[in-house]
């Protein structure tokens, strides 16, 4: 899949719920997933982008939750 049509998803969703998507934000989620996936296991990757986004919700900014359970990840990972 093209980045550009994941972005357009992404923009697509965030409206249907009446949010935004930033600069970044699908690469670092994507990102993040990733680490998770292969830092603890694949079925991680959902579950650690809902706990990003419930983060997100209540007001933390994306790059310091990201941040966060990176940090997570690799204590687990180790």
């Amino acid at each position: 899949m093209d980045p550009s049509d994941l972005d357009a998803w992404a923009a697509e969703a965030a409206a249907a719920v009446g949010a935004t998507v930033g600069d970044g934000d699908v690469a670092a989620v994507l990102d993040l997933a990733r680490d998770a996936a292969h830092g603890i296991a694949r079925p991680a990757a959902p579950l650690t982008t809902f706990v990003a986004g419930i983060a997100v919700g209540r007001g933390l900014p994306l790059t310091e939750v990201v941040a966060a359970l990176t940090a997570a990840i690799e204590r687990r990972s180790a």
